[in-house]
């Protein structure tokens, strides 16, 4: 059986349809932090999945990259966004990769943290520091909790006051605008800032 760390993992589910944390369509607060924000900048969506926000950060005047590992999601992403958007869409491990486009102003979160096993939380807090610009944000929806069999494995407290002080001192806090029903109340809007 495959594990979450491989890409086989998510290939398997797209190719099944079952995609449960796929929300189709842009949150409410991403919506709303964009037209806040209509200078743009460099952007990357993470574990970008089908691809749905991508357009969005396009349409708000940003430079926007996304990234997925598994196969079946870029092409998902490519086929929903179509040539223009689709190429912007790299199939390839958000760890790895070198990001010419980097450091980015803004990194977006949905689902790619709750997806990775917690082994990689150490190594994904390093890599928002590292990819982001001083002053840069890392948004979105984080699924909290203490249940760790997964995915989606909750970031509890604990975890999250290891990881990312002091680079990224949070200064944003909401409860979700639209839960998910995947993740019930237990997913916030967070923004976090990278502080150094």
């Amino acid at each position: 059986m495959s594990h979450p760390s491989r890409p086989e993992f998510w290939d398997e589910r797209y190719a099944a349809g079952k995609t449960p944390w796929d929300y189709g369509g842009v949150p409410p607060q991403l919506r709303h932090y964009l037209a806040a924000r209509p200078n743009g900048g460099r952007a990357l969506v993470p574990g970008c999945g089908s691809g749905h926000e991508i357009a969005a950060f396009h349409a708000a005047g940003y430079d926007v990259t996304a990234i997925d590992f598994a196969p079946a999601a870029v092409e998902r992403a490519r086929a929903n966004l179509g040539p223009r958007l689709g190429e912007r869409v790299l199939l390839g491990d958000f760890f790895t990769h070198d990001f010419a486009a980097a450091p980015f102003d803004v990194i977006y979160e949905r689902t790619f943290l709750c997806a990775l096993p917690p082994d990689l939380r150490a190594p994904y807090a390093a890599r928002m520091r590292q990819l982001l610009a001083p002053g840069g944000a890392l948004i979105g929806l984080f699924y909290l909790g203490e249940e760790m069999d997964g995915p989606p494995y909750a970031l509890h407290a604990a975890d999250e006051a290891q990881l990312f002080p002091p680079h990224l001192q949070q200064v944003q806090d909401q409860p979700a605008a639209e839960p998910f029903p995947l993740f019930g109340d237990n997913e916030r809007w967070r923004e976090y800032r990278r502080v150094s």
